[in-house]
């Protein structure tokens, strides 16, 4: 028999450490940019985040939990949502990924293919 805290989802970290760390690496991500000759005019709107960057670390270890597997629309839909109510500050990030509204970013887990 399982144990029930077993059964529960497992918060990585705190919030705010979190949130350092993908600060942390969006910081790095800039500095490759900027020393590659790249104007920050051109690419700082392309950019997650630092709540959209916490959500897809906490996305990728629930990928990689689940033995790597690309998740449907409707697991991705509850893996975000799941991730929205255990850390409440980032529902703003989480709802604004599943929107339509990011889809001009390559990143974004909702660009749609273009139609050749």
């Amino acid at each position: 028999m399982v144990a029930n805290d077993e059964q529960t989802p497992r918060r990585r970290a705190s919030l705010e450490l979190l949130r350092a760390e993908a600060s942390d690496e969006l910081s790095v991500l800039i500095t490759e940019r900027l020393r590659a000759g790249e104007d920050p005019w051109d690419f700082m709107d392309d950019l997650p985040s630092v709540d959209e960057l916490v959500v897809f670390m906490l996305r990728a270890e629930n990928i990689a939990a689940d033995g790597g597997a690309r998740p449907n629309a409707s697991r991705h839909y509850r893996v975000l949502r799941q991730i929205a109510l255990d850390y409440p500050p980032l529902t703003r990030a989480v709802w604004g990924l599943l929107g339509d509204t990011n889809t001009h970013r390559r990143w974004d887990p909702t660009v749609r293919a273009e139609a050749s």
